[in-house]
């Protein structure tokens, strides 16, 4: 396939994804911008509210969306393979209908913002698979055969409770109550409701902002977490929605390469050996300080004071 095929097939996917993007935040929430799901619900009708722990919540929206993402395949043509073990690469894989050899990774990723501006992501593992691009380990086809590494970026506010016992009460819908009657006693309080009023229970999340862009645009130059191989993303919310990362003015190559390289490159400098662990050095190492000025620094480690 040539470099022009490559770039139409991306435009199309590119265009549909962010149509598909635009009616999320409907979807999923309510018109006060409060999460849909309140809960999940056992045989006795009890509702009982959802914890607001991360990953919880992840795998929650992740199913709470599928839906809508099949529909969004069968729409444009294209079908969908889900990871074939927990912890591979990618979330989805979408594939062209009508050429195989189309294919885009999707990594559904959500996260609750720090304050009115900030939040983060880790971008999936810069480790064997990201390095060895024609190989299989961790990932549904080699990473050299998708066109594009996508992030569905999910970002929203955790509601906060003046008691932290709050998100665990349980409510009954009146309604369903009476299949079953009054015999479940092993739950002696709880608040009773109709369908008509279940807007009126707390979510445990709300204020959803929906993107898709590749993950390289916005990428840092730092890890996402602790010592694990993930890639960070930047942190400012309108920049990521933007798609403005450390690496979104070098180009791919350059988020490709550094990656790769990082946490085993070294340099000497001053007589000592030191990693190479940010997007200023790495430059340097290369010979091409005349790039600094193409580095989004906002997001990027801060230079050494021999390289301002």
């Amino acid at each position: 396939m040539t470099k022009e095929e490559k770039e139409k097939y991306k435009k199309k996917f590119e265009e549909a994804l962010n149509e598909f993007v635009k009616n999320l935040r409907v979807y999923v929430s309510t018109d006060t911008g409060e999460w849909t799901v309140k809960g999940f619900i056992d045989i006795y009708k009890n509702i009982y509210t959802i914890s607001s722990d991360t990953k919880i919540i992840s795998k929650i929206l992740e199913i709470h969306i599928f839906p809508v993402i099949l529909q969004f395949a069968e729409k444009y043509d294209y079908k969908i393979i889900l990871a074939e073990y927990q912890n591979w690469y990618p979330d989805l894989t979408i594939i062209d209908k009508n050429n195989a050899d189309v294919k885009f990774a999707i990594d559904i990723k959500t996260t609750y913002r720090r304050d009115s501006k900030t939040a983060g992501f880790t971008l999936g593992s810069h480790g064997t698979y990201f390095k060895e691009r024609d190989k299989s380990k961790n990932i549904q086809f080699p990473y050299n055969k998708y066109l594009g590494h996508y992030c569905l970026g999910i970002i929203y506010t955790r509601e906060e409770f003046e008691d932290d016992l709050e998100e665990t009460k349980i409510s009954q819908v009146q309604e369903l109550r009476k299949e079953y009657g009054e015999n479940n006693d092993l739950i002696k309080e709880r608040r009773v409701t109709d369908v008509a009023n279940l807007k009126s229970l707390t979510s445990v999340i709300k204020n959803f902002d929906f993107f898709a862009v590749e993950k390289w645009k916005i990428a840092s130059d730092r890890r996402g977490s602790g010592n694990t191989a993930n890639i960070g993303s930047i942190t400012d919310i309108k920049d990521l929605k933007a798609g403005n990362g450390v690496f979104s003015k070098l180009g791919e190559e350059w988020f490709d390469e550094y990656w790769i390289n990082y946490g085993s490159a070294t340099m000497i400098k001053d007589g000592k050996t030191i990693k190479i662990n940010s997007i200023w050095d790495f430059l340097e190492f290369k010979g091409r300080k005349d790039l600094f000025e193409n580095v989004v620094s906002k997001g990027a480690k801060r230079k050494r004071k021999d390289q301002e």
